[in-house]
């Protein structure tokens, strides 16, 4: 459920007008100690004085990594090192590993997150990838800029990107006749075909790669469905499937089937959105890029040459808004009064149970409206099938549920307005969470004297753009309009009172990616740095891509090799919020009600991870506080968190799986400090390699 943000840009004294981009993901609606620039604390447990933490969109593991190969004395379990598939990306000797499967009726009547083998067949042909939202000229929705924009122009709305890779901004529409959903009146098939992909209608049934002839690497392709319930049914977790390499019992072979095929819009064919038409899937979660043919270069050369994790994972099931909130918290939140006492939402409230008919369209979730469960109550819809699967786990993960608690389980918007006003309209309506209590990594820090900030783009333009929208004024100025481009729901220090309610925090810790750039420059770098791409560079399906990504990664290298002081000290750490739906072929442990999710990319750049190595500790986003924690000497963020959770231990001949689940790294095993890391405890936190 998404649109484009796109700019129409027509010279010689006609307008500028931008046009609407994925309304499920952008949206515009403590003491103080010491600056950005404050002292660090001179005691840190490794060489590293900076973290920066840069998060793209919906990618999995195997998605960008299918075809990887890695350096000699290194191992990767990817699609291409299972025989998944093979070097070409065509079928490999193991495909049917990867099969996927769709239910069959008589479907359920409650929600599920299994089937048995009774109860689902496998396809013969994958349902086919759909265009799902990506932009196309022919229906006058070009590429966000049009080929004639002047590189000036660009490179003030797109300061992210080096001149060289600005032109990306214009390119990758697919030329295809529709762009939206549409239903054969017939034979009620939903027309959006993807036909750029190679045998796009005759797809076996498993991974097929990202190419045809006029599908080249830099292409916007289709969005997919990814939200907390549907990825639990994607995943197909039953204990009855456990095997001592996967012993979670997360078969992941529903992806296909679970997505439905939401429409954005108001159309004449309305019982689609009323689910009364079930669309048996599409094929887009399958397919993967090609590394070996060229694809996702910047990652792969990084990925060479520095270290990676291939047991790194989005940390909750389903989307963008709960997995940035876990990166900051190591926790979920919840609906309360602002002042972080518990109540019940106006709406919103999640029901995944089918509706009649259905299989795969939920009571409440067909418009993205199910974004808050009491997963606390097990007679709630849709609760009781994953407390029973946790329960049947041999360390018994805790779900983590408060009695009387509606937890954040799908994106909603941020209690606060991106300058800093609370958006009481959006709370009343149940679409913006009221402000939370939570506590979070930047209060940790905060409260050690250690410097950091978020840095969000296009942040500045949406401040300007949230104040000239409360004024009741428009803007044709696309530097401005570019704020529209801002991830709210990425910035997990928007939902709090302490951060975000403060102006003085505020202004000290919120800042755009431009400031970013300036502070590696001139030497004023924080400690710990959040970095998010705004929606045109994040590499989100549809509405960006890829390369556009690996432009950002580009520039951030780019400047920090220019600086040697401060790369000295430094580790970057790339990788996605989460998933956004794609397949991957990784093992899910279940910490609790909320995840964990699929394996994510996860590189880290540092001359202290110099070398190509691969970790398979398993790890998910919560790591990163953990390295944060370890680094600094910080206790855990709560009682509750997942800082909580020991590192991980596991057998040498299966290094995927933690023996003392649930348990997650701390990330120091990408790194070799040698004699430097002298002062800490091995036992306790594990090792460098």
């Amino acid at each position: 459920m998404s649109l484009r943000k796109t700019v129409s840009k027509c010279f010689h004294g006609l307008r500028v007008a931008f046009v609407a981009v994925t309304v499920f993901q952008f949206c515009l609606g403590g003491p103080l100690v010491g600056s950005l620039q404050a002292d660090e604390k001179d005691h840190t447990r490794s060489p590293i004085k900076h973290v920066i933490v840069l998060i793209g969109e919906n990618r999995t593991f195997d998605h960008l990594f299918a075809t990887y190969k890695p350096k000699h004395g290194e191992s990767v379990k990817n699609l291409l090192s299972e025989g998944i598939i093979n070097a070409d990306g065509t079928p490999g000797t193991h495909f049917s590993k990867a099969a996927q499967f769709q239910a069959m009726p008589p479907f359920k009547t409650e929600f599920y997150i299994s089937l048995d083998d009774s109860e689902k067949a496998p396809y013969t042909t994958l349902p086919e990838p759909s265009l799902n939202f990506s932009p196309s000229p022919v229906t006058g929705e070009p590429p966000p800029f049009p080929a004639a924009t002047p590189t000036p122009l660009l490179a003030a709305i797109e300061p992210s990107l080096e001149v060289a890779d600005l032109p990306l901004l214009t390119t990758g529409a697919s030329g295809a006749e529709q762009t939206a959903e549409f239903l054969d009146p017939v034979t009620l098939e939903i027309l959006d075909a993807d036909t750029r992909v190679a045998n796009f209608n005759n797809l076996p049934n498993g991974p097929f790669p990202l190419k045809g002839a006029t599908l080249p690497y830099d292409s916007y392709t289709g969005d997919t469905t990814h939200r907390l319930f549907e990825m639990w049914q994607q995943s197909d977790c039953n204990i009855r499937n456990a095997t001592r390499r996967n012993p979670s019992g997360c078969l992941s072979d529903l992806y296909p089937f679970v997505i439905s095929n939401y429409t954005s819009e108001p159309d004449p064919f309305s019982f689609i959105t009323a689910g009364l038409v079930d669309d048996n899937g599409e094929g887009n979660s399958m397919g993967f890029y090609n590394m070996q043919a060229g694809d996702v270069p910047e990652l792969k050369k990084l990925a060479d040459e520095y270290s990676m994790s291939d047991n790194y994972h989005q940390a909750t099931m389903g989307g963008t808004g709960q997995n940035h909130i876990l990166l900051g918290s190591g926790d979920a939140i919840f609906w309360s009064d602002g002042n972080g006492n518990p109540t019940m939402p106006p709406s919103h409230i999640a029901n995944p149970n089918p509706i009649a008919g259905s299989n795969d369209q939920y009571i409440v979730d067909i418009n993205f409206d199910g974004n808050f469960t009491e997963c606390a109550d097990p007679t709630q819809p849709g609760i009781a099938p994953i407390r029973d699967y946790l329960a049947t786990l041999p360390y018994h993960p805790n779900p983590n549920c408060e009695k009387n608690h509606f937890y954040m389980v799908n994106n909603d918007n941020p209690g606060f307005l991106p300058d800093g006003t609370v958006d009481t309209k959006g709370i009343a309506g149940g679409g913006s969470i009221p402000p939370v209590n939570n506590r979070m990594i930047g209060d940790a820090l905060n409260e050690k004297g250690i410097s950091w900030a978020y840095y969000g783009g296009a942040y500045n333009a949406a401040v300007a753009l949230t104040k000239i929208k409360e004024a009741g004024g428009s803007t044709t100025d696309p530097t401005i309009l570019i704020g529209a481009a801002y991830c709210n729901i990425c910035n997990f220090e928007s939902y709090t009172n302490s951060i975000m309610g403060n102006a003085t925090q505020r202004a000290a810790h919120i800042k755009d990616t431009i400031d970013f750039f300036n502070a590696v420059d001139n030497g004023t770098l924080p400690a710990v740095s959040f970095v998010k791409p705004d929606g045109l560079l994040d590499g989100h399906p549809a509405s960006s891509k890829e390369d556009l990504f690996e432009g950002m990664v580009k520039k951030i290298m780019d400047h920090l090799t220019a600086n040697q002081e401060l790369f000295a000290s430094t580790v970057l750490f790339i990788t996605m919020d989460e998933g956004g739906g794609f397949y991957d072929s990784g093992y899910i442990q279940p910490l609790d009600f909320f995840g964990d999710g699929p394996r994510i990319p996860m590189i880290a750049v540092s001359p202290y991870t110099r070398g190509g190595h691969i970790s398979h500790v398993y790890s998910d986003h919560v790591s990163v506080l953990k390295f944060i924690e370890r680094n600094w000497d910080l206790k855990p963020l709560t009682h509750r968190s997942r800082d909580n959770f020991p590192n991980p231990v596991a057998d040498d001949d299966n290094p995927y799986v933690p023996l003392n689940s649930p348990a997650i790294g701390d990330l120091f095993d990408l790194f070799d400090f040698g004699h430097h890391d002298g002062d800490h405890d091995g036992d306790d936190h594990g090792g460098s390699h």
